[in-house]
């Protein structure tokens, strides 16, 4: 800890110090876009797969690929602050600039402050893509991926949720969020089946309630169904419409604020969240994980072996650092076989990195 300390505490931005935050957002910028597109070209072929059914053509796929893009992103931001220190860094190193740096006063703790700074402005933009950009994106490739499938009766933002007592199933929903073959299921305490609905098609309105189009209501009593049918029937359902909303997302395209609220919710009903606790918690790992790789590079660029180059140093530290990254996606999922604390699950890898990176830095 006193290593962070001693990194973190030098504060004063000289010319130096800013030459080289430049030189390692510079290499952070192109490897994020490379890994970014790497990922993105291999999601298009697999989109390439679907075209032909329904209306989906290659132009969908390619709005679909484009659409998910700021996602990716996302996920690739530690390896790529990891490759970035290590191009940057090393790329200083080979030209001997790190040696004039070192040899003029500039010591290993401040060049490397120079680059755990950098987390903070990626940290905010990140966190702001993640909150307000990624949703809309994601909803919107999924929304028009689903629009082009549907003539093949196949519905890719169907969604189920539960909550007191019942069983919400939304099919599909049409262009203008509007959900279409719904079916709710009520069931009593003792865990029989109660009160069947099924409607065509649902208004939302903004105090949250469903106007039911074409209503089937289905009770049973005495052992027998009473059925019921109305052309408009007003449904008050345990899903806000913000909420409704948020689940046509995966969980990992959920921004983090109502992620957390949503997790919220779920255990004040006294519901299983862990799927969505397991998200949340690997979204607040995300800049601990980055600030493990950019350890972790300083091992490879300030110490490097005798026997080995500066390229091979790098090579080797790029593969490591994909190595600890599937390592700690692994990990991340543990606690659902396992059934762990997802924030442990989440967050040890991280320090256990950051712990062994420091262990090897001072002991070299």
């Amino acid at each position: 800890m006193r290593i962070l300390i001693r990194v973190l505490g030098i504060l004063a931005l000289s010319t130096a110090d800013r030459y080289i935050g430049w030189i390692i957002l510079r290499a952070y910028c192109l490897v994020a876009c490379a890994l970014t597109a790497l990922f993105s070209l291999l999601e298009f072929v697999e989109q390439l797969a679907s075209v032909g059914e329904g209306h989906y053509q290659v132009a969908d796929a390619a709005l679909y690929t484009l659409c998910t893009m700021p996602y990716r992103l996302l996920q690739v931001t530690p390896s790529a602050m990891l490759i970035g220190c290590l191009l940057g860094l090393g790329g200083l190193g080979r030209q001997s600039e790190l040696t004039a740096l070192r040899a003029a006063g500039m010591s290993e703790y401040r060049i490397g402050g120079t680059a755990i700074r950098l987390m903070i402005p990626i940290g905010l933009l990140l966190f702001l893509l993640a909150e307000y950009g990624i949703p809309i994106s994601q909803q919107f490739a999924q929304q028009e991926r689903s629009v082009a499938l549907y003539t093949s009766l196949r519905s890719e933002d169907d969604f189920w949720a539960y909550g007191d007592r019942q069983y919400l199933h939304v099919q599909h929903f049409e262009r203008r969020d509007i959900p279409t073959n719904i079916d709710v299921y009520e069931f009593n305490t003792d865990g029989t089946l109660a009160e069947y609905l099924h409607a065509d098609r649902a208004d939302i309105r903004p105090d949250g309630r469903w106007l039911l189009a074409n209503a089937t209501r289905k009770r049973l009593s005495g052992g027998s169904f009473q059925t019921e049918r109305e052309a408009a029937l007003m449904w008050q359902p345990f899903l806000s419409a913000s909420q409704t909303q948020l689940l046509r997302l995966p969980p990992d395209s959920m921004p983090p604020i109502a992620l957390y609220k949503y997790i919220r919710s779920l255990r004040q009903r006294h519901l299983q969240a862990l799927l969505y606790e397991q998200e949340f918690w690997m979204k607040v790992d995300l800049p601990f994980a980055t600030l493990a790789m950019i350890l972790i590079s300083f091992i490879f660029v300030f110490r490097p072996s005798r026997t080995q180059n500066t390229g091979s140093q790098i090579a080797i530290g790029a593969c490591f650092g994909v190595v600890c990254s599937l390592a700690q996606q692994i990990a991340g999922n543990l606690d659902l076989v396992l059934d762990l604390n997802p924030a442990v699950a989440a967050l040890a890898p991280s320090f256990l990195l950051m712990a062994l990176a420091i262990g090897f830095f001072r002991r070299s």
